[in-house]
């Protein structure tokens, strides 16, 4: 069983993939399922895991945002600095967890950003490296250790919150006592 703790990181990263694009309004309102399951339990999440797959695409927009406070997580406008930062570290926990290939994850990172996002520069550029493999002396395998290597530091790169710490730790003992 999931902790509640990993429920609430997994409702953060689902919310900052949705926010970006990457992931459907569905899997927000699964996620949120099963951070109930979990033991996470507010008022606002039981409202968002109830939504049917047709009302995802409409409420999620409006439920999302209140779920995430109640539980001391934020939510990140789409298009916010912030919220590119926090989808491209969601999408580096799903690479480091096999979901995606590193070759996924950099053409994905690019793709969505390009080198304009100073946090995933370096991404871009081992995407464009990908691309002329053929042409020069480096291994699939080498490109594959330094993509891996940069999912890595963004999943160590810290997750700035609005709400303290101390009050997600409050909320969570509450919500699971």
């Amino acid at each position: 069983m999931t902790s509640p703790e990993t429920a609430a990181m997994a409702l953060q990263d689902h919310a900052a993939l949705w926010s970006a694009g990457d992931i459907g309004a569905s899997e927000v309102v699964d996620c949120a399922c099963d951070a109930l399951i979990a033991g996470l339990d507010t008022p606002g999440l039981r409202i968002l895991a109830a939504c049917t797959p047709a009302e995802a695409d409409y409420d999620v927009h409006d439920l999302l945002p209140a779920a995430l406070d109640e539980l001391g997580l934020v939510f990140h406008p789409a298009g916010s600095r912030a919220g590119q930062e926090a989808a491209a570290r969601a999408l580096a926990g799903r690479m480091l967890a096999g979901t995606l290939t590193p070759a996924e994850f950099a053409f994905r990172i690019h793709q969505r950003y390009g080198h304009d996002l100073p946090l995933t520069a370096r991404l871009a550029e081992l995407n464009d490296e990908y691309a002329t493999l053929e042409y020069g002396n480096t291994a699939v395998e080498q490109v594959d250790a330094e993509v891996t290597a940069e999912a890595r530091r963004l999943a160590r790169h810290p997750v700035i919150r609005t709400s303290s710490a101390a009050l997600f730790e409050w909320r969570l003992h509450r919500i699971t006592s």
